[in-house]
Parts: structure tokens; C-alpha cells; sequence
């Protein structure tokens, strides 16, 4: 198997052999016999075990048991221990989950701060095959079949392609030590029922059965990979750069078959995972929007907007304007002139005395109304927003400048009649906007 081990990350993960790692370790067969092959193949390695004190003695045990362990090795050793069953209940997720979570957040620290590029785990072919029947069990797509990914993000699986079977053999043959969970072998869990009554079975029926799922998941990932890259095409080709995120024509994708599949595959590296949810807002009224963990989707007219969430702290609903202080936000310059220079929509000219109530800037409210100048009459806000054709997002990041409750400016767009310069005017006040 040593052989066969190194040939394997020579052809497939050369970076193990250059870079310094972690190796993920339980203490069991599993990591330890990855650990023991990485010595024999001069892998520049430390050791990192997770105490979760899920199961009294035998959790502190694990924790001696890999603790000497690299000290047989001749290797570095990070250990930690978690309070699993208080986070899990304070976050609301399964105690499997909750584990998760932690120890990959500490291994990212581990890889940040101790100079390591890599972090390796121990999944091997058999927890493949019990991930892609867990996800086939519970409905999922090309993505979920394709089991555990070799490499994501900083994480390597160089056991991959081994067998429980060839890993046990490994491990008796070189007189190697491991710990038992015994957790392992409660079938209470859906992973071990699969490991201990489904995938047996499966190999009574066909007793080729392990080599042939290597074979399919070797074909699984390669189309995986070409859809992929398909999609990545057509994404670049379709997603136009738009308000620091970007626009998508709903024309160019009303053709597409089956939308709900290309939608899917198109919007998936955002956190959208819903296939329904962005077909429904196709056909939405214009200002929908759908949200992911990350991301939101908005419907525009004849587009899609998709923008990052940012996590900023929504700006206040009414903001002061102080001419006496100079105290002015969204980079508004106020001075006095003596008469009308140049005019840009960044510029706005009133009569200082019909500003006789206090200023503030704010977003746009439903049923806000002006007087445009050069017009005749008021107008709704939103009717103006719909005529100057803006979309969601401009509407959202708009200000007005009022005065009590009028609004004195569109900022950047459109002056109100009832402030403007005239014949009587004595006082000009010219403001400038930088937004």
C-alpha cells in the first residue's frame, strides 16, 4: 500500500510532499495508518486532535493515545478540547454538526497561524460510498453523488481511492495500534446503519461492487467537472458587472432548458441551494428578491441583480443637515454664491429663505411626493423612480434631501420647483454632492 500511497499523491497531490501539513487525528485506524504512511513517504507533517468530551475516559484516552503517538513519530502535536454538547445546544445543531464546525474552524486557525498550507483527513473510498447513498437516500443532485471531494478549499483526502479493507490490512500488517469508537458501531446513526446492513448487502449482491462504485465516482466527477466548466462558460458570457455585483438579462435565459437545472448550476456558487426559489422570482414583480447565506437575488424589470451581503449596518432613517456646523453627511458641501455657475446633477441651487425648517437626508418613503422642477403639479417618488427607469438597487441607495417634510432634492437626480432660484430670491445657497 506504501507504494501505491506515494505513487498517488506524486500524481495527484505533489503540493503534500512540498508543503508542511496537518494531519487530522482521531486515533483511529483511519488517521493513524495515513500518519504512518506520510513518515514512509517523508511527508513534512504535525499531528491535530479534537477532545470533544463526548465520551468520558475514552475521549481523554484518544487524546493520550495521539499525543504519544507523535511523539513515537517524531512529529509536532496540536490538541484542543471542546465543550461539543454546550455549543450544539447554544447554536442549534445536531451534536455531529456542531463537532464539525468546530474542528474546522480550529484547524483554519492552525493553517493561519502555525505556518502549515494544508490540512489532511482520513476520508477514505468506504466513507465516500456512505456519503453518496446518505445523499442519495435524501434527494440530491450530480454534486452530492460525487461523495466526499479530493480537495476543497485547504482540505486534502489523499486516502480516497483506499478501502476500509486495505487500510485494516495495512495497519495489521505493520503491527500499528489504533483506538476503537465504539459510537462507530451503533446503528442508530444513518452513516453506520449504511456502513454495517446496507453496503454488506450490496456486496452479496455483487461482490465487484466496491470496484465498480470507484469506477462510477471517478465518472461522476469527471462530468461533474465538464458540467462545471460548462456552466462557468455561460456564466461569464451572461453576468454582467452591476453596482459592485452583477446584472442578468431575464431574455438571454427564458430559452435555456430546463431553466430550473441551468438556474440552479448558474446561481449555486452564491448559497442559492433551492432549486424552485429562483424560477419562482423570474416571474416575479419587479423589487422580489431571494436570499442566500452570502448572497441576494433581485428582480429588475427584464433582469436578475445578484449582490454579496455586505453585513453593514443599515444607514439611519433621518440624518440631520446642519449648515451652521458644516456638520453635513453623504459628502454635501454647502456654501453661499451670488449667482448660478455651472449646473451638472450634482449640483443643487436654492433660495436660502424657503428653507424654513430643519434639514435631513433620508431614503425614500412609499407615498413621497415632489414638485419636479420645470413642471407643473407633484408627482409620487416611485412614479419618478419608475420613469428615470431605476432599478431596485439604485431606488434602495437614493437619498433625499428635505426640509420638514418636503423634499427639497432627489439627490444627484431632480431639484423641487418650490425652492428654486427666482426674480426675489436674495440669498443663494449652492449644495454640492460627492455621492
Amino acid at each position: 500500500m506504501t507504494d501505491t500511497f506515494r505513487e498517488h499523491i506524486v500524481n495527484s497531490f505533489p503540493q503534500i510532499l512540498e508543503d508542511p501539513v496537518i494531519i487530522a487525528c482521531s486515533g483511529g485506524v483511519d488517521s493513524v495508518v495515513l500518519a504512518h504512511l506520510c513518515v514512509q513517504c517523508g511527508v513534512d507533517f504535525a499531528l491535530a486532535h479534537c477532545n470533544y468530551n463526548l465520551r468520558g475516559e475514552d475521549s481523554d484516552e484518544d487524546q493520550r493515545f495521539t499525543s504519544d503517538l507523535a511523539d513515537s513519530l517524531g512529529v509536532k502535536y496540536f490538541t484542543i478540547s471542546f465543550d461539543t454538547v454546550a455549543y450544539a445546544s447554544t447554536q442549534k445543531l445536531s451534536i455531529q454538526m456542531a463537532a464539525r464546525e468546530l474542528r474546522y474552524r480550529w484547524f483554519g486557525e492552525l493553517i493561519s497561524t502555525q505556518g502549515y498550507s494544508w490540512l489532511l483527513t482520513a476520508h477514505h473510498l468506504d466513507d465516500a460510498l456512505e456519503t453518496f447513498m446518505i445523499n442519495l437516500s435524501r434527494g440530491t443532485g450530480i454534486e452530492g453523488l460525487t461523495g466526499i471531494p479530493a480537495e476543497s478549499d485547504k482540505v486534502l483526502r489523499p486516502l480516497l481511492p483506499f478501502t476500509r479493507e486495505q487500510i485494516l490490512a495495512f495497519a495489521n500488517e505493520h503491527k500499528i495500534d489504533w483506538r476503537e469508537d465504539l459510537s462507530n458501531e451503533d446503528t442508530k446513526y444513518l452513516r453506520n446503519k449504511i456502513r454495517h446492513e446496507v453496503v454488506p448487502r450490496l456486496r452479496e449482491l455483487h461482490p465487484t461492487f466496491q470496484r465498480n462504485f470507484r469506477k462510477t465516482l471517478k465518472h461522476l466527477t469527471h462530468t461533474s467537472e465538464l458540467l462545471a466548466h460548462f456552466v462557468d462558460e455561460i456564466r461569464e458570457d451572461l453576468f454582467e458587472p452591476y453596482q459592485e455585483g452583477f446584472k442578468i438579462s431575464l431574455n438571454r435565459i427564458e430559452d435555456f432548458k430546463p431553466l430550473e437545472a441551468f438556474l440552479y448550476e448558474l446561481f449555486k456558487p452564491y448559497g442559492f441551494t433551492s432549486w424552485g426559489d429562483i424560477t419562482s422570482l423570474t416571474a416575479s414583480l419587479s423589487g422580489k428578491e431571494v436570499r442566500s447565506a452570502t448572497h441576494r437575488l433581485i428582480k429588475d424589470r427584464e433582469h436578475l441583480i445578484l449582490q454579496q451581503l455586505t453585513g453593514e449596518v443599515e444607514a439611519p432613517e433621518e440624518t440631520e443637515v446642519s449648515l451652521d456646523t458644516g456638520d453635513l453627511p453623504l459628502g454635501l458641501k454647502v456654501e453661499q454664491v451670488k449667482e448660478i455657475e455651472e449646473k451638472n446633477n450634482t449640483i443643487l441651487y436654492v433660495d436660502k429663505e424657503t428653507l424654513n425648517d430643519k434639514l435631513t437626508v433620508r431614503k425614500w418613503q412609499k407615498g413621497d411626493y415632489f414638485y419636479p422642477l420645470g413642471m407643473d403639479g407633484k408627482k409620487k417618488v416611485a412614479k419618478f423612480f419608475k420613469d428615470e427607469k431605476m432599478d431596485a438597487v439604485a431606488k434602495e441607495k437614493q437619498w433625499l434631501l428635505c426640509c420638514g417634510d418636503e423634499i427639497v432634492w432627489i439627490i444627484g437626480r431632480r431639484a423641487d420647483d418650490r425652492f428654486k432660484i427666482t426674480a426675489d430670491t436674495k440669498e443663494i445657497l449652492k449644495i454640492t454632492t460627492s455621492e
